[in-house]
Formats: structure tokens, sequence, C-alpha cells
């Protein structure tokens, strides 16, 4: 990828809001700076690898993923270009990410190494604000996705999402923007669970579904 591609990228990422083109090109152009192309369904991180960069997502789409001893897939959060996966971890003494991330779409990212971080949160305050945004966010999407495995049953998973989708989209119809199985995956319980559930909840008049919408009823 040619540097005036990157420059774009860079600037239309909120974390470079505070730098200028010059510091822009200083940054890609930097030893301490690498950027990675990733193709879908690549991994890019394994459970337990030590992490030593930040990654910026500049184009596509990144899941991180927690798969247990049954071989269940639970997706924790999908992320987008302009946001970031390790800057958590990053200057944490046991830094191994807790689980696997991987490209859910062709995925470039730009990787900084700690020394890097840490210089451009003192060159920039606009960079050490969004780096400590970034990590809250992070704190509250892990807990949030806590509450929903701690759930025991399916139902209650799902109730607990249609619920924060409600409040999300301020609407009864509910967007999914993802497919049954993709859905099931988030919320981790089997594909065959989730239809059967929801089957239900359709029967007992608390909602209704297609393809890509969930209707609260009740």
């Amino acid at each position: 990828m040619k540097n005036n591609d990157l420059f774009c990228l860079l600037n239309s990422a909120h974390f470079f809001d505070g730098f200028c083109e010059a510091e822009l090109l200083e940054i890609i152009r930097s030893p301490e700076t690498t950027v990675k192309h990733c193709h879908k369904d690549q991994v890019i991180h394994l459970k337990n690898e030590p992490c030593y960069q930040m990654d910026v997502i500049l184009s596509g789409q990144v899941a991180v993923l927690n798969l247990d001893e049954n071989g269940n897939m639970l997706i924790v959060n999908v992320f987008e270009a302009g946001d970031s996966i390790g800057e958590n971890l990053l200057f944490a003494i046991s830094n191994g990410y807790p689980m696997t991330v991987v490209a859910a779409t062709a995925v470039t990212l730009l990787q900084l190494e700690r020394e890097q971080v840490v210089s451009l949160c003192q060159k920039n305050a606009d960079f050490l604000k969004n780096l400590l945004q970034s990590i809250s966010e992070k704190t509250m999407i892990l807990t949030d996705k806590l509450t929903v495995i701690s759930l025991k049953t399916v139902r209650q998973r799902i109730n607990d999402y249609l619920s924060h989708q409600y409040q999300l989209q301020q609407s009864p119809v509910i967007t999914l923007g993802c497919s049954k199985k993709e859905l099931a995956e988030r919320l981790g319980v089997q594909r065959t669970s989730l239809s059967r559930e929801l089957a239900k909840m359709k029967k007992a008049g608390l909602l209704d579904y297609d393809a890509k919408t969930i209707t609260i009823k009740a």
C-alpha cells in the first residue's frame, strides 16, 4: 500500500485527529510502525500470545473470539475501521491475549510498538485522550459480555441482547445486522438452540422475527 493511501486511512482514524500531515507521515515512515494486511478468517493474534503492539484498524473488521473446551465459539465483539486492538494489554505485566483475534473481513492494520505509543501520548493530548477512552470502552464491552455469559438460559441471553439493542436503536423492531448463525455466536449458544428458543418466544407472542429483524411484542 502506498504512503498516500495510508495517509488517507490514518487521517480518517479518530486516534490521529490531532495530528498534522507531517506528523502522520512521520508515523507511517517510523521503523516502529508496521502495516499488516490480513485476509478474511486469518488469525491475527492467538489466545495467550504476548501483546507487543497496539493495532489500529485502518480498514475492514476484526472479531475477538472465545472458544471453550467443547468447541463452542462466542464472538465477544467485532471492531471496525478506526477501532483498535491490544491497547488495554500493551502495558500489563501479564500481557497475553485472553482470546483469539481474527480478521472478520480483509483487514489493514497499523501496528504501533509500545514505546511509540508512549511517545505519541506525550506529544499529543488528543491521542492520549482517545487511548484512555478506548481502554475504558474495552472494559465496558468485557463487562457486558460477562453479564451475557453468566445468564443461565438461552431466553435470558436473547432478552438481554434485545433489551440492549432496544436502548441503542430506540425501536421495538430490532435490526440484526448479522445472520442468525452470527447472532448465536455472539450470544454463546448453539445455532439450533437459538432457533428453537426464538420459535418458542414467537409462539408465546413475545416477539416476531424474519431474516433481518426481531420485533419485540411484549
